[in-house]
């Protein structure tokens, strides 16, 4: 039998997976319902029943890969759960125990001045936070000495207390990790049954209060990660790997000294997979939208790479572990309609989920959601999954004609508000990724996946002045199929703050680094290693920085003056001035960065046949654009390259659906992709 790679996403709704064969490049999609009690369940069912599809055995002597793309390890802290910290604690430098309630004081959006804002709870309550005594200096040399009876009495005091995940964060500690690692020493000792993170091993930076809850949240999942990789470990029989948000994959068994790493895992997996579609389509710039049943995650695609951020978070809590920079909202498939205490109508961000989902999953939901407008719309079929999954449309009917009698409005308007509002929350984010970092929407096309990514392409082509929507192959299978194109990668930093740096210095901290990375990857079985150097630099007296790529060799003033000058044109083009001429205002290197990267064989796009004929519709049924009528339904499988569509129609396939309103035009590309452009440009 030939070998074969999988991925498996698991989304809030679906766990959708794609089989590649090495050998004859066949690609296998399928979809099944996600567990959410359980994700390990579904994970294996999607995993068997892929198998089963592509060879007719179970048997798993064929996989060569397997690669996971979750959010298991940090839904407890998306979904701020009362129990999600209880198990943890925080030791601190003495004098620095109020780190965390001190924080940032900046307000989130949405609030006009601190007044109307309440802080949140703080991911470590004040009554389990611990100090020790001992002192760094920002260059790491030892003010006073690491206190050792006083951490063996904080340790003692968190095994009394039950206290089972630490997280430890002394000052200075990017600088030099010996006080934090003495501290695991003695966790270790007094309290062997702890779960502990250090913040030199998480995050080698300087800022405190980001280093220490990024450190607190890594603490937080590592029990929650362990048990579902012990679990997978156990059903499968066999390694497999893990996505990382930074845009790499990862060993389950190094993932769990690392969970962290994995946020935000599936909708990278996603922005991947699209930008090597639009890439292989001639599109090597484009906006990504990932719509799945609970959430849209959107990421821009800038020549061939998604863009990566530092300034991320999970939830409440901010993260600066390097990851693609991607907005979340809730506008999903199972985004559920309201009303307002001012009579107004809303979608999301509560969703319906797996279990019970929506109306029309006949699963006992009683809320309309998105899913539900389109069901009664005609624009999405009776059934999903190729008829696997029948829908009840008289109940997705029966619940719009509900909620549209308490608004006073007709059924068709009401469920058309309900996608006009999803649409609109869609737009806002893809003008958060792109408006407000300096891009015109205009200039990009957009990938749209996910099963309920395509939905509203139409829609969105006309709010935002789209020039094009794409369509991949197999939407809903996308984040799965970009787990198969993805490098293993880590990244390293370590904080080093100079304005007239020294060449020998920074040669030094940047080979250590390499070092750590060619550890890691000798680990993973890889013998071939790519480094990818960059730097993080700003104006003296700035409080942020710029990031720039470096270039491999020998660090000299040669090199040290290319970073600089990369720095200056970065500025410009980000804030519209630079100082590069003006000697007051000196540049300042904050932190070096190498990403450690182990190449693998990314899949091919094959080239689909040429459409001879017009394509013939397969059925019609009523749908309701601007009023009901009968609209031809086509089959995405009977098309081929070159084949045109003109709205109204709908395209159905097995996991996903693209209503094509009104003076739209759809094109099937040479990849397969379905184009979708207004008529009206």
């Amino acid at each position: 039998m030939s070998s074969v790679r999988i991925g498996v996403d698991t989304g809030g709704t679906f766990t959708d997976v794609v089989l590649l064969d090495e050998k004859s490049g066949r690609i296998v999609t399928t979809k099944t319902p996600s567990t959410p009690a359980n994700p390990a369940e579904g994970f294996m069912a999607g995993v068997h029943k892929v198998l089963e599809a592509h060879a007719g055995s179970r048997a798993l002597d064929a996989v060569s890969a397997l690669v996971h793309g979750t959010t298991v390890a940090t839904n407890q802290l998306l979904e701020d759960r009362p129990d999600g910290t209880s198990h943890l604690g925080f030791v601190t430098t003495e004098g620095f125990g109020s780190v965390l309630e001190i924080a940032r004081q900046s307000v989130p959006d949405g609030y006009g001045n601190s007044y109307f804002w309440v802080k949140p709870p703080r991911i470590v309550p004040v009554h389990r936070v611990r100090t020790v005594g001992g002192r760094l200096d920002h260059l790491g040399r030892e003010v006073r000495p690491f206190d050792e009876e006083q951490a063996a009495d904080v340790a003692r005091w968190f095994r009394e207390r039950g206290v089972t995940a630490i997280g430890v964060c002394f000052l200075h500690s990017y600088a030099n990790p010996g006080h934090e690692r003495r501290m695991r020493e003695v966790l270790e000792r007094e309290h062997p049954e702890a779960v502990v993170s250090l913040s030199s091993d998480v995050l080698r930076e300087y800022r405190e209060y980001e280093r220490s809850v990024t450190t607190l949240v890594d603490a937080a999942v590592k029990p929650i990660m362990r048990r579902y990789i012990e679990s997978l470990s156990e059903r499968l029989g066999r390694p497999f790997s893990v996505m990382k948000s930074n845009g790499g994959v990862l060993s389950a068994a190094e993932v769990v000294h690392q969970p962290i790493t994995t946020v935000l895992s599936g909708p990278a997996a996603g922005a991947l997979g699209a930008a090597l579609i639009a890439g292989t389509a001639g599109h090597p710039s484009a906006i990504t939208l990932d719509g799945g049943g609970t959430s849209t995650d959107v990421a821009v695609v800038v020549n061939g790479e998604p863009s990566l951020t530092t300034e991320g978070g999970i939830g409440r809590y901010p993260c600066k572990i390097p990851m693609i920079d991607i907005v979340t909202v809730g506008a999903g498939g199972g985004s559920i309609a309201w009303i307002s205490p001012e009579g107004t109508l809303k979608a999301g961000p509560r969703s319906a989920g797996a279990d019970p989902g929506p109306i029309c999953y006949g699963r006992g939901g009683t809320e309309v959601t998105v899913t539900d407008a389109h069901v009664f719309l005609g624009r999405v079929p009776p059934h999903l999954l190729g008829g696997e999954m029948s829908l009840d449309v008289a109940a997705a009917r029966a619940g719009v004609e509900a909620l549209a009698a308490r608004l006073g409005l007709t059924p068709e308007r009401c469920a058309t508000g309900i996608l006009e509002i999803s649409a609109f929350n869609q737009s806002n984010a893809i003008r958060q990724i792109t408006v407000q970092r300096g891009l015109d929407v205009r200039d990009f096309p957009m990938v749209a996946f996910g099963g309920s990514g395509p939905l509203l392409a139409c829609r969105l082509i006309d709010i935002l002045g789209l020039p094009a929507v794409i369509v991949p192959p197999d939407p809903g299978n996308v984040s799965a199929f970009g787990l198969l194109t993805v490098d293993v990668k880590n990244d390293y930093v370590r904080t080093h703050v100079a304005r007239d740096p020294s060449p020998e210095t920074i040669g030094e901290i940047l080979a250590d680094l390499e070092a750590q990375a060619a550890d890691a990857l000798h680990r993973e079985g890889f013998a071939e290693h790519v480094y990818a150097r960059s730097a993080d630099l700003r104006y003296y007296g700035q409080a942020y920085e710029v990031r720039v790529p470096a270039p491999d060799g020998p660090v000299d003033e040669a090199w040290l003056a290319a970073i600089a000058e990369r720095f200056h044109a970065e500025h410009e083009r980000l804030y519209g001035y630079g100082y590069r001429d003006d000697p007051r205002h000196v540049v300042e290197w904050v932190n070096l960065r190498v990403s450690g990267i182990g190449p693998i064989t990314r899949p091919k796009i094959a080239r689909r046949p040429r459409q001879e004929h017009e394509p013939s519709p397969v059925a019609t049924r009523d749908v309701y654009y601007e009023q009901w009528g009968r609209t031809v339904i086509y089959r995405r499988a009977d098309l081929g390259a070159g084949a045109v569509v003109h709205g109204p129609a709908v395209i159905e396939e097995y996991g996903s659906t693209l209503p094509v309103h009104p003076g739209f035009t759809v094109t099937m590309d040479d990849y397969g992709n379905l184009v979708v452009v207004s008529d009206d440009r």
